[in-house]
């Protein structure tokens, strides 16, 4: 048996870790401060729930979400299966089995319903772990499987199969028999032996004394095992695989008996099931609590109307409940941009852990720091990613909130200038006073870096430039103006040149000329729309919004890398 000092030690550091998890919800923070006011604000909104209707759409979020998973039902059947599978079998094992002596009264692990229930809900998510591996070989588009990802399907199978394996070697080992009959049973000499005729023939058990068993000694045992064994003991047949698996090793199971192969089986299990427990609130095993947790909260949580320390909670908890499915990035609309740009933070899912770090207070280093920056302001906040993730996390609000918590510490992307921020502007008054700070703070860096040049401009030829071919139409710009009069942007302004600093057609030309700091320094190139009427009215076919958007690239590069002007690529 496993000392009772490891359990206690295996359930402490579980609820350790429970309790460090659930502070660190109330603790944690992309924007504002957290701690006790958090936790109190907490208790008044469950208080205030449940002594309300939402009570109603608890229950309701309870049913159709956490018990039957119909998110993930609507979004994908196979991973629905899967998770149902893994999570209904793997939580009902634990009730009918791990805890089961705590749990149910009169609970015996060999004898009906438990024998047969215990195959069964391992089985089940048996099945569901084979179903998440082979999601993960056949693979998602641009999504890679984190090492907790494998580490959580390996442990879950070693479990099962550990605890099937245990069960089958133990149904044919003899010294098992023994250790039982000694324990529960005061036999005479000739009834253990009709007992154990009884078992060679219908339990399953290898005996080194009985090679063929008479039948009148098999009757006589029935009677015995009747009296003395079958209260706790059913038919070992009602457990299917751990029998299948046991009919497999008969031939071994004398030397595995000899080895004591039994017993070490059944530490190794014990002991894995009891680490799994200790380290579940530090892994991926968490979001058994976390999943269902942040479900209940955005059924009943309103972000209009309820407290913004709870909104924070509320976060905290979902960065909890991700489970790394792949889901959000299957289906985001910039995903594809990790082709061209190398920076895993672009995808929803890979977000995730950063912001972790980041609500924790934990330093995420410059390159950690550019790569979340660029990541959250590529989002094009088309809701995909909210509406299809099965944890029901509001992942598109995580995005504005890190945002705001990497600008609130003095970091600006130029992306920041674009219309990738136009979402930032629908919400300016969530942001407060310090909506123009980060914008202006970015135009005073390139104000700096591309601004007039103190000495006479010197025009190079036009090659300096290193853009596409589709971009290099600006030669044949002869400044008809075109452009300039249909830009919407432009007719925004009574005196746009003032706000614009260079206007299309003059960026044109600035380009022909090669006076690139100057078409490099004109917020003309931030303003624009990408609306292509400059591109599809030019008479001359110069491909307008081409050459702004690779000027824009240009200056972003020559930002990222601390230079302060873009010179032209060798051999140029």
């Amino acid at each position: 048996m496993v000392p009772d000092i490891l359990v206690w030690i295996s359930l402490a550091a579980f609820l350790g870790g429970i309790g460090w998890k659930v502070w660190g919800w109330f603790k944690g923070s992309l924007r504002r401060e957290g701690g006790w006011g958090r936790l109190g604000a907490a208790l008044r909104g469950i208080y205030g729930t449940i002594l309300s209707r939402k009570v109603l759409v608890l229950l309701k979020a309870l049913l159709l979400d956490v018990v039957l998973q119909l998110r993930t039902y609507r979004e994908d059947r196979y991973r629905w299966l899967m998770h149902l599978l893994l999570y209904w079998g793997f939580g009902l094992l634990i009730i009918t089995h791990a805890l089961g002596k705590v749990l149910i009264e009169g609970y015996v692990s060999t004898a009906m319903p438990f024998l047969f229930l215990r195959d069964l809900f391992g089985a089940m998510a048996l099945v569901g772990a084979s179903m998440a591996a082979g999601r993960r070989l056949r693979g998602i588009p641009r999504f890679r499987s984190a090492p907790m990802d494998v580490y959580a399907i390996v442990v879950v199978a070693l479990i099962l199969l550990s605890g099937f394996l245990l069960k089958g070697v133990r149904i044919t080992s003899y010294r098992a028999y023994l250790g039982m009959v000694s324990e529960y049973a005061a036999l005479s000499e000739e009834e253990g032996r009709a007992l154990e005729a009884y078992w060679v023939r219908n339990f399953g058990l290898v005996s080194p004394n009985i090679r063929e068993v008479p039948e009148e000694l098999v009757s006589e045992g029935a009677e015995v095992h009747e009296f003395s064994c079958a209260s706790c003991h059913a038919s070992p047949r009602w457990a299917f695989l751990s029998y299948g698996i046991s009919k497999a090793v008969r031939p071994l199971a004398r030397p595995l008996d000899r080895f004591g192969v039994p017993g070490g089986l059944r530490w190794f299990h014990v002991l894995l099931c009891l680490f799994a427990l200790a380290i579940l609130p530090f892994t991926k095993f968490f979001h058994l609590i976390s999943v269902p947790l942040s479900l209940l909260l955005n059924a009943v949580i309103d972000p209009r109307r309820s407290s913004p320390l709870n909104l924070e909670t509320k976060r905290m908890v979902e960065l909890d409940a991700c489970v790394h499915c792949g889901t959000c990035t299957a289906k985001c609309a910039v995903s594809a941009t990790t082709e061209v740009i190398p920076n895993r933070a672009i995808l929803p899912s890979e977000k995730i852990p950063s912001l972790k770090t980041l609500a924790s207070g934990k330093p995420l280093g410059d390159e950690g720091l550019r790569e979340i920056l660029e990541g959250v302001y590529l989002c094009t906040n088309c809701l995909r990613c909210t509406v299809s993730c099965p944890s029901g996390i509001d992942l598109q609000e995580l995005w504005f909130e890190a945002r705001e918590a990497l600008l609130q510490r003095g970091l600006v992307d130029p992306v920041l200038l674009t219309p990738f921020s136009f979402y930032r502007g629908l919400r300016r008054e969530d942001v407060g006073e310090g909506y123009q700070r980060p914008i202006l703070s970015l135009r005073e860096r390139i104000s700096r870096a591309f601004g007039p040049p103190v000495e006479p401009l010197s025009i190079g030829p036009p090659e300096v430039l290193d853009l596409s071919s589709d971009a290099q139409t600006f030669r044949v710009c002869f400044s008809c103006q075109t452009c300039t009069n249909v830009c919407p942007v432009v007719s925004q302004y009574e005196r746009p040149k003032e706000v614009l600093g260079l206007l299309p057609h003059q960026i044109m030309r600035a380009c022909a000329l090669g006076l690139r700091e100057m078409a490099l320094g004109a917020p003309m190139l931030w303003m624009c729309l990408t609306c292509y009427q400059c591109q599809e009215l030019c008479p001359q076919g110069v491909n307008v919004t081409d050459v702004l958007i690779e000027l824009r690239g240009l200056m972003v590069k020559a930002l990222k890398e601390g230079r302060d002007e873009v010179r032209p690529v060798s051999g140029m």
